[in-house]
């Protein structure tokens, strides 16, 4: 089942590959349908999956597969290197609550980004092969549990999401192209170093060979102890760890490496900007809970309080950095890096709390911050132009699409009764509950009152009050006496119609019940985040 979530965008690639390149309907129906036949697989997957079995380690003697579900594992590269040894390489798939929950997320996304994707006409063929492409790439880093396997999906990504920004992007798209490729390609390349060292120094418990299985890396038991990053090697275990850290922190991305997101953002195209934000910033946190802390245990709870103040940093830098944006957009890019800080701030506590609330927080992140990227899309097709300074007066005139942005932002400032609450609730109380991270949590609630600021200000202005005098839209005067608006250069619809609201009404509705309701979330991860806790908790502490 996951070799079919994963590869099933992909199976759709080619399929278009058949399609003539006029037939740009056929071309979005596969698309669809391939999105949609993932959604059911993460459904079926979701409804099997155990929550009571924890993942992550296995005894010294006992299975690799440790705990996961619907494992699949055969071998895949097997080379036989005379004096070094063999490689053994496997294909290796399987979840946990931890990803099972990204699982789900990447499905939801990924349908979503395909229908707001529905108006692109410029090279539609080429768009989809990339955007099934990336959509594969996604899915493989969540379900992979090979470390080599992991990285192929990592890389994999890189080259869609070039191309995608590149040419279907704004006036600026190569620059901001090249600089998010850059920025990932640095981080991965010392990644590929880490892993190498790291497989010359575990044993699988049952073969007796090397390994790439993260699931043997993460049981401290399976290191050779002369070996580079064994554990008496102290300072090349801080420095493998270090540098993974900054291969995912660019991605998620954390203060300083943060600039490459808002450029990325701005020239996206609208659902390239709702996957990068749904889904990628989240393989950055998800790397580290899955392989960067569980590997390297001792080295993480040396290093909490750092984490901790790149995670403040990141609230407040980035909640500051949006209330001084005049572009929608980009205001939403950097409240999308303020809102990673808390996922930071959370891992950074190391109990179960805030962890909890840090996967609950990437969950919901990706909903409402992909709601608020397609939201900013249906204005600019309308009045193309995104400053906010240019509106007034809309909620007049849209009133669901009014609605709709109220929701979003309420919930990206964490209202009670909408997901966000919940999340940022548990970080703080798992950021309070940890004397390392105590002091930074009482600073970092500045966040939220820099965020109201930003979201009810930009709110004031572009839906209340009289329209400005050079809006980008006009008023006329209609036969039955009313004002009406007139979007320059527009013909559809005023306030939103059939599609719009197909691809925002569901995540409204995720938004809401899960604020409400957040056990179907909470109750899928619970399990497996007590077990990570207990595998990074010191020997000394338990």
């Amino acid at each position: 089942m996951l070799s079919l979530i994963v590869f099933l965008p992909i199976i759709a690639g080619l399929i278009i590959l058949a399609v003539p390149s006029s037939q740009k309907q056929i071309i979005r129906i596969v698309s669809l349908l391939a999105a949609l036949a993932q959604g059911v697989l993460a459904v079926l997957i979701w409804r099997a999956y155990d929550p009571s079995l924890p993942g992550i380690t296995a005894g010294p003697g006992g299975s690799p597969l440790g705990s996961f579900q619907f494992v699949e594992k055969v071998p895949w590269i097997g080379l036989k290197l005379g004096a070094m040894g063999s490689l053994n390489i496997e294909y290796f798939l399987g979840v946990d609550g931890i990803s099972v929950t990204m699982v789900i997320l990447t499905a939801l996304i990924s349908a979503i980004g395909v229908l707001s994707s529905w108006t692109i006409q410029k090279q539609v063929k080429g768009y989809f092969i990339l955007y099934n492409l990336l959509a594969s790439a996604m899915m493989g880093c969540f379900v992979a549990l090979d470390f080599f396997l992991f990285y192929v999906f990592w890389e994999l990504m890189l080259l869609p999401m070039y191309f995608l920004i590149g040419i279907w992007g704004g006036p600026n798209r190569e620059y901001a192209a090249i600089k998010f490729f850059l920025y990932t390609l640095f981080g991965s390349v010392f990644m590929l170093l880490v892993m190498i060292g790291l497989y010359f120094s575990v044993i699988d418990p049952v073969t007796g060979n090397h390994t790439f299985s993260l699931v043997a890396m993460a049981n401290q038991a399976n290191y050779l102890q002369d070996a580079i990053l064994g554990p008496h090697n102290v300072m090349w275990r801080y420095i493998a760890f270090a540098v993974l850290f900054v291969g995912f922190a660019i991605k998620v991305p954390m203060f300083p490496f943060h600039t490459w997101l808002p450029d990325a953002h701005v020239e996206a195209p609208t659902p390239i900007s709702v996957i990068l934000a749904g889904v990628l910033l989240k393989l950055g946190t998800y790397g580290m809970m899955r392989i960067n802390f569980p590997l390297f245990p001792e080295v993480f709870h040396a290093s909490m309080y750092v984490i901790g103040i790149f995670g403040a940093i990141n609230i407040i830098y980035g909640a500051f950095c949006a209330l001084a944006q005049q572009d929608l957009k980009k205001m939403v890019a950097y409240s999308s890096i303020s809102h990673m800080g808390y996922v930071l701030l959370g891992l950074a506590a190391g109990n179960s709390e805030g962890m909890i609330g840090a996967l609950y927080q990437m969950f919901n992140h990706g909903t409402i911050t992909a709601m608020l990227f397609l939201l900013v899309g249906v204005i600019y097709d309308r009045a193309h132009t995104r400053q906010i300074d240019k509106f007034g007066g809309l909620a007049s005139y849209m009133p669901v699409y009014a609605a709709l942005v109220t929701v979003a932002w309420f919930a990206s400032l964490g209202l009670p009764g909408l997901s966000g609450f919940i999340s940022e609730a548990l970080v703080f109380v798992g950021a309070f509950s940890s004397i390392t991270t105590r002091y930074i949590a009482m600073v970092s609630v500045l966040g939220i009152v820099f965020g109201a600021a930003y979201l009810l200000w930009s709110l004031q202005r572009m839906f209340l009050g009289k329209r400005k005098p050079d809006a980008a839209y006009d008023l006329e005067v209609g036969a039955d006496g009313h004002e009406h608006i007139h979007f320059h250069d527009w013909k559809g619809k005023i306030d939103l119609d059939g599609r719009e609201l197909t691809m925002l009404v569901p995540l409204v509705v995720i938004t809401i019940f899960l604020g409400i309701y957040p056990m179907p979330v909470l109750g899928m991860i619970t399990s497996s985040v007590n077990k990570l806790v207990e595998v990074l908790t010191p020997l000394a502490i338990r």
